[in-house]
């Protein structure tokens, strides 16, 4: 509600939604039912974040982390979303790390963990917790790039649980046991993560790495948009074992580029750069 006040004062370039969906527990119908709401009418989403157990810096040992959210980010998409053929390619180009999901945390990461909220987005690189699951997945069924919010330290007795005390133990998901600074830091994850989004231009489209040719230079080439918001195209990479994009070259708003770094040694990604300069999230190049 926080969230929606502070946007309501304000004109984003993109729409945003905020949702609140039912039949979480049930089978996650509500979410899946809007994700394929969206896809039917063909809207275009650039980025799901679902808030899920966001409330507690407390886990139950006691332990605090009270300036830290996971971002669940789903590796390979499902095969609702990338046909087996796609999966296999990916698998084969050493992709698996850099779905549209992971992506997604990464630019989280990059916008949203800084001093102005005061949190570390910490990326796990799962769909999400062990026997659990979130409103997210119906998104990702549905080609859309989505991620999880979650608190670093869950207490398990504060979740899914009937009131009641057993022998000292407070069962129940309490208004005692939230951290109200902590939930208010994950909004604004999560505001700084939807504005940036919504200020950005749309990701680079038909993004492909030629592998036809046997050297060490790396032939990139997308779409360029025709939005007079768009003000250039930037390259980004990281040593296939990084986490997050460590270098970064603005090549100007053209379609293509050739880099003297070797396509089998690094990971690339291309994003799209506004006049404003907001930036999208990156994409990664299929060869092509």
């Amino acid at each position: 509600m926080e969230i929606a006040r502070v946007l309501a004062k304000h004109q984003p370039k993109s729409t945003i939604i905020l949702g609140a969906v039912s039949g979480e527990e049930q089978g996650l119908y509500g979410s899946t039912y809007l994700a394929q709401t969206l896809k039917n009418s063909s809207t275009n989403v650039e980025g799901m974040l679902n808030c899920d157990i966001v409330g507690s810096s407390t886990g139950d040992r006691g332990q605090k982390d009270p300036y830290t959210i996971r971002a669940f980010a789903q590796g390979v998409p499902p095969l609702s979303a990338e046909n087996n053929v796609t999966a296999a390619r990916r698998l084969q180009i050493g992709g698996e790390n850099d779905s549209p999901a992971r992506e997604l945390a990464r630019f989280s990461a990059e916008v949203a963990a800084n001093n102005a909220t005061g949190m570390n987005v910490a990326i796990i690189y799962r769909l999400d917790r062990f026997l659990r699951g979130g409103d997210h997945t119906g998104f990702l069924q549905a080609g859309y790039p989505a991620i999880r919010y979650t608190e670093p330290n869950e207490n398990f007795a504060h979740q899914h649980q009937d009131l009641r005390t057993e022998n000292g133990t407070v069962y129940g998901d309490l208004i005692e046991f939230v951290d109200f600074d902590f939930t208010a830091r994950v909004g604004k994850v999560n505001l700084a993560t939807l504005w940036s989004l919504s200020q950005a231009p749309g990701m680079p489209r038909n993004v492909t790495i030629d592998t036809t040719v046997l050297d060490n230079d790396s032939r990139i080439k997308w779409i360029v948009s025709n939005s007079t918001d768009v003000a250039s195209y930037e390259i980004v990479w990281r040593a296939t074992t990084a986490s997050l994009w460590t270098r970064m070259l603005d090549v100007g708003k053209v379609g293509s580029v050739v880099l003297p770094l070797s396509k089998d040694n690094v990971i690339f990604g291309v994003r799209a750069v506004g006049t404003n300069g907001y930036k999208s999230p990156a994409v990664y190049p299929f060869p092509g």
